[in-house]
């Protein structure tokens, strides 16, 4: 117990001699490798790389990556993306390949492997392996004359000059340019297939992304639907916007929308009417606000709160194609669907 409360005090005493600004320019110095490496990965943007996504492109199977320790984790974060952007992928560690999971390889795939040294035992052994079954190989490689790129029909060379850890030793800007890379492959892959917003939402069907690329107004539009005819009275009004509790009614004539009276129009112009018995009197054409805010009812949910925000209002009314009124869209229906 003595032994342990010395060594926390001496820990302690060591971490206190660290300064705020200590700290800083440890974490800048981090920083400044990582993008010093990133940009020197350039190098690796070449022909060698077109013909490497073309290879890809061209693939009728999938696109299996593999990696061992913190290579193996990047490789997952490629496939991923890969995944969700329409190149169809699938992980494979580089220990559990050469122990019997080397049957995910299909004749069509095509491999990636992704190592800094290129010269790890089961690297080694799986690079042949595959070599040797005749499927396109791509190493993502620091080193060009290893057992990797010797396999490799292409090799991406992700070289660093030296890892953001103090030791040179823990993989660090080394696994930056692997990522790099990776995302450098899916972004091509995507314009090469003309992947699109729409197509993305197939893919993130969940969460507000998922939400902002395939929801509709259609789809959150109640069945309320709030209308009043074009000589309608002061008490129709009150009770059509009171009993469909949206705060407004379209104004129509022949089912086209003319106009849009809201609960606040109304107050305001009860506040300001020295003749009540005058405003009694009055019909929805001398009320109405004319030219309201419309949507169509297939546009995106997420295009809709822009015209909300736009212009500081709380109702938009929704037609079809033919301009036929289909109701109201509430901004609260917007938000509850957390689009933000």
């Amino acid at each position: 117990m003595v032994h342990v409360f010395f060594l926390t005090l001496e820990r302690n005493f060591n971490t206190m001699s660290i300064q705020n600004q200590d700290i800083i320019s440890i974490a800048k110095e981090v920083v400044q490798l990582q993008a010093k490496s990133i940009e020197a990965s350039l190098q690796a943007i070449n022909e060698t790389f077109a013909e490497a996504c073309f290879a890809m492109y061209a693939c009728t199977g999938r696109i299996v990556i593999s990696g061992i320790g913190k290579s193996a984790i990047i490789a997952q974060k490629i496939v991923a993306t890969l995944n969700s952007t329409g190149t169809p992928s699938v992980f494979m560690h580089a220990a559990d390949a050469i122990h019997g999971d080397l049957g995910n390889v299909q004749e069509n795939d095509v491999v990636i492997i992704l190592s800094k040294s290129g010269n790890t035992p089961e690297i080694k052994v799986l690079s042949d392996l595959v070599k040797k079954m005749g499927n396109t190989l791509v190493a993502i490689t620091a080193q060009k004359d290893a057992a990797l790129a010797k396999d490799a029909h292409f090799v991406l060379d992700a070289f660093v000059e030296k890892e953001a850890c103090p030791h040179n030793l823990a993989p660090t800007t080394s696994t930056t340019v692997q990522l790099v890379l990776g995302d450098a492959i899916a972004v091509t892959l995507m314009k090469m297939r003309g992947f699109q917003a729409q197509d993305f939402a197939k893919y993130h069907p969940g969460g507000a992304l998922g939400k902002r690329l395939y929801i509709k107004v259609s789809d959150v539009l109640r069945k309320e639907k709030p209308q009043v005819e074009a000589q309608s009275n002061l008490q129709d009004i009150l009770l059509e916007i009171s009993s469909k509790r949206l705060g407004a009614t379209a104004v129509l004539e022949n089912n086209q929308i003319v106009g849009i009276i809201t609960d606040g129009d109304l107050r305001r112009l009860l506040v300001s009417s020295a003749d009540l018995t005058a405003l009694s009197a009055k019909r929805a054409t001398d009320l109405m606000s004319k030219n309201p805010k419309t949507v169509q009812a297939d546009m995106l949910l997420v295009e809709a709160l822009e015209i909300f925000e736009a212009h500081n209002i709380s109702q938009l009314l929704v037609e079809d194609k033919h301009q036929n009124y289909l109701g109201i869209l509430h901004v609260h229906d917007v938000l509850k669907e957390g689009l933000f």
